[in-house]
């Protein structure tokens, strides 16, 4: 009798550490497709079209995102039941290319996510590890991991790092082993004061979003444009938050008018919109919630344009 107890407590446990793992995961997708709706961003693809990409759309950018789902599991559940180490790093990082090559080949050799697959997978395995948790101390574990030295590393030749060796900045990769700064102290303080404002949920993300583009040393807009670039992203986006964010009416002409000009030459944030769906998730897994709320963005009806 007492085995059969046991052993039935066995199974909750494994049955309870799969539904975790299962429940990060999709928060993760979900907060993955939130971000590429969400409407108008600068540059970006959304509701509207493909942004200043000509490879990519929101039909694929959701595909991507659902695809990824299954090896988002798959950190988390790797996550659960490991101590901190090496050997964790490793098999994340395995984990992580096979989500990669299942991303280029849905996409047909577009990067749709390379970047979120880093990003929300360190954070996916470091929510799944237990309820509860802050997202400070979800990004001070995700940190940790990535501070850790993945042994198979390949020596890949990648954007990120020509724009890291050239410009000396920090990239996806510094941003997790500084545990998410730009997320902690720009992106969720940015949601939480225009949740408190009583904002509509869209206005509260492109804020979100916002904030973080005035502050990013942004490695996809460095790969296109430069310093020069980064510039115009970075002065634009602070632009829209001293006229009053994009709840605002000169918000949301100076939202348009970077729009614009980030289509014109051709930059897309993408860097800042990663940090977007980490925001957005961890978000989400704080407050508890099951699903990630959706916008109700109404932006088609209201203006007709960003």
């Amino acid at each position: 009798m007492h085995r059969s107890l046991l052993i039935a407590g066995d199974r909750q446990d494994r049955a309870q550490t799969g539904r975790r793992s299962d429940h990060v995961a999709a928060l993760a997708t979900q907060s993955l497709i939130a971000e590429a709706e969400l409407t108008p961003k600068p540059g970006l693809v959304d509701r509207r079209g493909s942004g200043a990409h000509k490879d990519l759309s929101l039909k694929l950018m959701t595909k991507s995102a659902t695809v990824l789902e299954p090896y988002f599991a798959a950190m988390a559940s790797c996550s659960q039941v490991r101590d901190l180490d090496t050997d964790l790093r490793m098999e994340l990082a395995e984990i992580g290319r096979a989500a990669e090559r299942a991303m280029f080949k849905a996409t047909q050799g577009s990067n749709s996510h390379k970047g979120a697959i880093w990003i929300l997978g360190l954070l996916v395995a470091a929510a799944a590890r237990g309820e509860g948790q802050s997202a400070r101390e979800i990004v001070a574990v995700a940190g940790s991991i990535a501070r850790l030295r993945d042994r198979a590393q390949p020596e890949l030749i990648t954007h990120g790092g020509i724009v890291r060796n050239r410009y000396g900045v920090a990239g996806a990769r510094g941003e997790a082993a500084s545990d998410f700064p730009h997320v902690n102290q720009f992106g969720l303080p940015t949601l939480r004061d225009r949740r408190a404002r009583k904002c509509l949920e869209e206005i509260c993300r492109l804020d979100a979003l916002l904030s973080v583009m005035a502050e990013l040393d942004d490695t996809c807009v460095l790969y296109r444009g430069g310093v020069e670039a980064l510039d115009v992203v970075k002065s634009g986006a602070q632009a829209v938050l001293v006229a009053g964010g994009y709840g605002s009416r000169n918000g949301r002409q100076k939202m348009r008018e970077l729009d614009r000009e980030l289509i014109r030459r051709h930059i897309s944030p993408g860097g800042s919109a990663d940090l977007l769906a980490a925001t957005v998730f961890l978000d989400a897994v704080e407050r508890e919630q099951c699903d990630v709320d959706k916008d109700q963005s109404e932006w088609e009806a209201r203006d007709g344009a960003a």
